[in-house]
């Protein structure tokens, strides 16, 4: 083997190397640029007097930058595969253009699935929703999958081909409950009468409140106390932190007033021939 041509050899090598970098150097920044003016007109969707809703904003936008890098890895792999191994023949082509169909079902399934969501407008970046028993705030909506974050942090992704059933928690006036349990002693038109007065003083003092409280009444009785339950709807996503704030003023206004919550109450059996308490 001459030295001319381990010469020749090795600049072959070293050229096809130099194209595939390029070639991926290209894609980087290809997906870099993309990704950064998809970006930019997410933000100006806050300063447009048209514009679109902040979250479908974000949610158009992780599906054009997931379409970009599919876009950009698809037609790099084959200019890198072209450019290393030379043109493919067409029954090669074929063959593996059968190959690809089968394999590629569930990923097509995804993405006209991912389409429909979209378009269809299911939910957007930041809805609380629950999908397939998982539920958390929408992370993003990509061609393939969509990611959501549970309150404990996890992240679930869930190809968008497996979903067929949405609950969107963030459309429209979300109900907020609270229950009050209080003891047969006191008295239950005053009970009542301050809980009504908590309701309105926090439906005039809160935005997110869209309706009421106010309380239904006795939903419970029990031997040893009463159920007063009250009800509301206010903003999406608010609701547990108006129900946490109802709570405390609730219990704040019945120490004031004097009027115990009912507790849960343990009772002792003597045991009289041992002494023993069971």
């Amino acid at each position: 083997m001459s030295v001319d041509f381990l010469e020749e050899k090795a600049r072959f090598i070293l050229y096809k190397a130099l194209v595939v970098l390029s070639i991926v150097i290209i894609m980087f920044l290809t997906i870099k640029i993309g990704c950064l003016i998809i970006s930019k007109f997410v933000e100006k969707q806050n300063n447009l007097r048209y514009s679109l809703n902040i979250g479908k904003a974000k949610t158009l936008g992780a599906v054009l930058g997931s379409i970009l890098r599919y876009f950009v890895y698809f037609f790099g792999i084959v200019a890198i595969f072209t450019e290393c191994f030379g043109t493919i023949s067409l029954t090669f082509a074929g063959i593996g253009g059968v190959a690809v169909g089968f394999g590629a079902q569930n990923l097509i399934k995804d993405i006209i699935n991912g389409f429909f969501i979209l378009f269809e407008d299911h939910f957007t970046v930041g809805d609380y929703i629950e999908i397939q028993g998982k539920s958390g705030v929408v992370e993003s909506v990509e061609l393939r999958v969509t990611k959501i974050k549970g309150l404990n942090g996890d992240l679930h992704i869930i190809p968008n081909g497996l979903i067929t059933t949405v609950t969107n928690h963030s459309r429209g006036a979300i109900g907020m409950l609270v229950a009050v349990d209080l003891p047969h002693s006191e008295d239950m038109d005053k009970a009542i009468d301050i809980i009504n007065e908590v309701c309105k003083k926090l439906a005039d003092g809160c935005w997110d409140v869209i309706e009421g409280p106010t309380v239904l009444g006795i939903s419970d009785l029990k031997e040893n106390f009463y159920t007063i339950k009250v009800a509301g709807k206010v903003k999406p996503m608010t609701q547990w932190e108006n129900e946490n704030k109802l709570r405390l003023e609730i219990k704040r206004a019945l120490d004031k007033a004097g009027i115990r919550l009912a507790y849960s109450k343990t009772e002792f059996v003597k045991d009289v021939q041992n002494g023993q308490e069971l």
